[in-house]
């Protein structure tokens, strides 16, 4: 086995990059309103290369102000990228501080590129006879690989790592020496650093050439056996070609000199990792820190090793090297301070809190429990169940808790008879108004409690919502808040019924000891944090907005799901077939006019055929990875030039519109109701709008034929019903009017003209009898963009207006309507001094990029300055009617249920001999939620589905 000390040198902007991008749609955002996605992406990749591989030696290097060299020989060279995220800018100083912190080495010097610094340092250690893998996913430094420097590209997506070597570099590029990759890069151009190569040598001809000629020089050398376009582009481009390989050439002789004990891992200065680790709130990369500096997390060499060559001959050596702990810092020792984990003050967990959880017997101790929980003011229950689906689960238990560090927990027979006996012992409890109910997303138990006749009464408090109200950017769920909030870890649930999958438990396989541990840590967890929420909201100031909207309408929102909708199977399979036909008959089009049968679906095939064999575009967009652009935006685009484009969008559409609706709403069909139940969400949109899950009704296609249709499938419950959609008009555009008060625009709703029209007549300056569909339709464009901040050429994409014209628009339009464009500044001004701007109810959406020095970044932010407040009000205002609406169904006992909410929409089962009666109800109580300065509009329809009735 190989005895040689090993060097991982990582690439920081590469796996900075690559963490933040990972975590874009779900970004991870601290209770103080920091962006820590970069950061933490960076740390998990360094903390996986010392867990996994225990390295000998190991340091990081960073850019500093690009390659002032390769500047200088190519002014454009990676001048084609976008200005770095500010996130990202933010979290390398932090970075490095965790580095100083860790005692780990990093390198950076002014005008060289980190693949420089890591180039010249590999070859360095190789002469010390050190094996040193370059941690980075960047495919360029393959030129390096020797016999003993290595890539070690790092997990993802939950893969494995790889490990190129010779080998791997041969086969991925097809050439004989890994030093040709420089040649490849030549002849193709790379990019995504703007190195142009040579127009019209892609990845075959530049595989092909090197096989044939060797390198870039030795096919200038050979041009003469090229024939047609090929011979006179390289003729043409032979300098450009000598320049990028130039320019893709990695450098190996930097000022920077590798000095084998200043690359050595020491021991951490383990306080100042746990303080910044604090400081960002990285509760679990403080526990791993915990686990690696304390020899508790044991090395996984090769555990997750991509299958290759390289990697099955490396593992041996690494894992001896693991096991004897070579070069490793006396913090893995037995005696390591880190294993003190009191001491580091690290989060708590069941074994190290103090504690009282019993479980409640039948007779005498359940009576005397009933007692003691009917003289409480307020408790924290939480249900245990059988499953996730509170419309199939049965009850195992309920935990009570109304003291710190204390709770009970109640045992439920699987007997439903036996199940309801102890129910009805619990009623009392659920019922008495004078207790207030507080729980963990309490609308999942009030669901599971219904099965059983309870209805909760008394006053509410929801540990979610509550936490949403007062940081809606950040995730709510109870081990986070537990872990932020308390510096304490719950028991994961996992622990008793294991993963997921076909040998999971339920809760009833667990022995009661440990079902009555988890489930009484949940509720006492629980009641801390109600205790800490509720002084929160109101220096929040939101503590109205919970106790008049957010919590009323968590009864509402379950009343509906549990009443779900009818659904017409029988269309929706006639429907996918016509479907089914369209689709076969779009891709048989897009064959003639390619020329050949491809696979439509895939991104890298479709952009071969569009943009290398038909070249519809000359300069085509390409994506990071260098593949060429076929994102919805792009094509959309140039659709209106180039049928086979349309052809592909219908195609997508189409397949999309099957695969996700047509096709997967009858799977979500509960058998045991015959309806669909969608879930609805409160705590996702930070503007306070509530979205849906399976089914996700706020996305069916509305603007298509074929997506109007899928509202078909959606009927009343049988024939004595009739479905009723009630729709709010225009209620955006009311907002604004009124929040702004711009008179123009305020007077054409109070008079009741349409506001489109009204608008196209005064930026048109035309009679309004004079107005055209098309200005009409430009001017609806305006009024509904300038919410979202609409620029001309987002206007001018949307139009058929140029650029120019649309610019014109936008400024006329905001000389007719001056009070419009004042309201925006002042909500942007009062965005940049109090961080945050508020609904009509006070509904806060924090903006902790407003003052951001990156342009586009502050952009955004200036956009949702202007605009949550509008989308938010329209959400607050549909909540108190859908409040409102449903205290009235109950309280005069209609037949008459609310179904659905979707966006500014309500859908009703109307019971038939309700119906003028309801619609009235309905009507008024929505117009006169919330009065505003203008007039609020429900337009409504009703008819034997869903379409029809909107």
């Amino acid at each position: 086995m190989s005895t040689q000390k090993r060097l991982f040198l990582l690439d920081a902007y590469a796996l900075i990059f690559r963490g933040y991008y990972a975590l874009i749609k779900n970004p991870r955002v601290n209770s103080k309103g920091q962006d820590t996605s970069a950061v933490m992406g960076f740390v998990n990749s360094l903390f996986d290369v010392i867990k996994r591989e225990k390295p000998d030696h190991l340091a990081v290097a960073f850019d500093k102000g690009g390659s002032h060299e390769r500047v200088e020989m190519y002014e454009a060279y990676k001048a084609n990228r976008d200005e770095t995220p500010e996130a990202i800018r933010i979290a390398v100083p932090i970075i490095q501080e965790i580095l100083k912190a860790m005692h780990v080495p990093y390198v950076e010097i002014l005008g060289v590129e980190a693949d420089d610094l890591i180039g010249t340092l590999a070859k360095q250690a190789e002469k010390e006879n050190y094996q040193v893998f370059m941690v980075t996913p960047d495919k360029d430094y393959a030129q390096l690989v020797s016999e003993n420097i290595f890539m070690y590209k790092p997990a993802r997506m939950g893969n494995g790592i790889e490990i190129w070597g010779i080998p791997e570099v041969r086969k991925k590029f097809e050439i004989e020496r890994p030093e040709q990759v420089i040649d490849y890069l030549g002849m193709r151009g790379d990019a995504s650093d703007n190195i142009p190569g040579i127009p019209g040598v892609g990845d075959k001809t530049a595989k092909k050439f090197i096989q044939e000629y060797g390198s870039l020089e030795g096919l200038l050398e050979n041009f003469h056996k090229l024939k047609g376009k090929m011979k006179e582009k390289v003729i043409e481009f032979a300098e450009q070609g000598l320049l990028s390989k130039k320019l893709a050439t990695i450098m190996t002789d930097c000022d920077v000199q590798f000095h084998a004990e200043s690359y050595e891992l020491s021991e951490p200065d383990t306080d100042k990792v746990q303080e910044i680790f604090d400081e960002l709130e990285f509760r679990r990369l403080k526990d791993q820190f915990i686990k690696i500096f304390s020899g508790e997390a044991e090395a996984s060499v090769g555990a997750a090793v991509s299958n290759t060559e390289t990697a099955k001959k490396l593992v041996s050596s690494a894992e001896k090297a693991a096991a004897a702990g070579s070069g490793q810092f006396s913090l893995f020792g037995e005696n390591s301070p880190a294993m003190d984990i009191e001491e580091r003050n690290a989060r708590k967990t069941i074994a190290d809190t103090s504690h009282l959880y019993q479980s409640i017997a039948p007779g005498m101790a359940m009576n005397l429990f009933l007692q003691n929980l009917l003289k409480q003011k307020s408790v924290c229950f939480d249900t245990e169940t059988t499953g996730l689906d509170p419309i199939t689960a049965e009850l195992v238990g309920i935990a009570f808790s109304w003291e710190k560090g204390k709770g009970f927990y109640v045992p439920f027979p699987e007997e439903k008879d036996k199940a309801q006996e102890l129910i009805e012992q619990l009623r009392p409890f659920f019922e008495a108004e004078g207790i207030e109910k507080i729980g963990q997303n309490l609308k999942y138990d009030i669901k599971v409690l219904d099965k059983y006749n309870i209805r909760l009464k008394g006053k509410l408090f929801d540990t979610m919502l509550a936490h949403y109200l007062i940081n809606p950017d950040m995730r709510h769920n109870m081990n986070v808040l537990a872990e932020t909030y308390l510096n304490y870890t719950p028991v994961p649930i996992e622990e008793l019924i294991g993963k997921k999958g076909k040998n999971q438990k339920t809760m009833r396989d667990v022995p009661l000891e440990k079902q009555t541990e988890y489930a009484v840590e949940d509720a006492d967890v629980t009641f801390q944090l109600k205790e800490h929420f509720a002084k929160e909201l109101t220096e929040a100031q939101t503590q109205k907005l919970f106790d008049e909207i957010e919590i009323p309408l968590v009864q509402v929102l379950a009343d509906m799901e549990l009443e779900g909708i009818n659904l017409d199977q029988k269309f929706l399979k006639s429907l996918s077939e016509e479907l089914n036909a369209d689709i076969i008959s779009l891709e048989s089009k897009i064959y003639e006019e390619a020329g050949e049968e491809f696979n439509i679906g895939s991104p890298k095939q479709l952009g071969e055929i569009l943009f290398d064999k038909l070249k519809l575009v000359d300069k085509p967009k390409k994506t990071r990875t260098g593949q060429y652009s076929t994102a919805e935006d792009v094509l959309s685009y140039l659709a209106p030039d180039h049928e086979i484009i349309q052809h592909v969008l219908d195609y997508r559409g189409l397949a999309k519109l099957k695969s996700t609706y047509i096709d997967a709403l009858p799977e979500q069909v509960e058998p045991s109701t015959g309806r669909v139940h969608t879930d609805y969400m409160q705590t996702v949109a930070a503007t306070g709008r509530l979205s849906s899950n399976n089914p996700n009704l706020q996305n069916i296609p509305i603007r298509t034929e074929r997506g109007r249709q899928v509202r078909k499938a959606f009927v009343p419950k049988n024939e004595d019903y009739i479905l009723l959609a009630a729709d709010y008009s225009q209620i955006e555009l009311r907002i604004i009017a009124a929040l702004s008060k711009e008179e123009n625009m305020m007077k054409a709703f109070t008079d009741g003209q349409d506001i489109h029209a009204t608008t196209a007549a005064r930026v048109f300056d035309v009679a309004l009898e004079d107005v055209s569909r098309e200005q009409r339709s430009n001017a609806k464009t305006v009024n509904f963009g300038i919410i979202y901040g609409v620029s001309a050429f987002g206007l001018s994409n949307q139009t058929e207006l140029s650029r120019s014209e649309s610019k014109e628009l936008i400024d006329t339009y905001y000389k007719t309507y001056p009070q419009l464009r004042n309201y925006m500044s002042e909500q942007v001004s009062y965005a940049r001094e109090n961080g945050y701007v508020s609904t009509v109810l006070g509904r806060r959406r924090y903006l902790k990029d407003i003052n951001s020095s990156n342009q586009m970044v502050r952009g955004a932010a200036e956009r949702n300055a202007v605009n949550a407040p509008i989308q938010g009000s329209a959400a607050d205002i549909i909540k108190i009617a859908m409040i409102n609406i449903h205290k009235k169904l109950r309280d005069q006992d209609y037949k008459t249920k609310m179904l659905l909410q979707v966006h500014d929409e309500l859908v009703f089962d109307v019971y038939k001999p309700e119906l003028e009666q309801v619609k009235e109800m309905i009507q008024t109580e929505m117009e006169q939620a919330y009065i505003l300065d203008v007039p609020l509009d429900v337009e409504l329809g009703v008819g034997e589905n869903w379409l029809e009735a909107h």
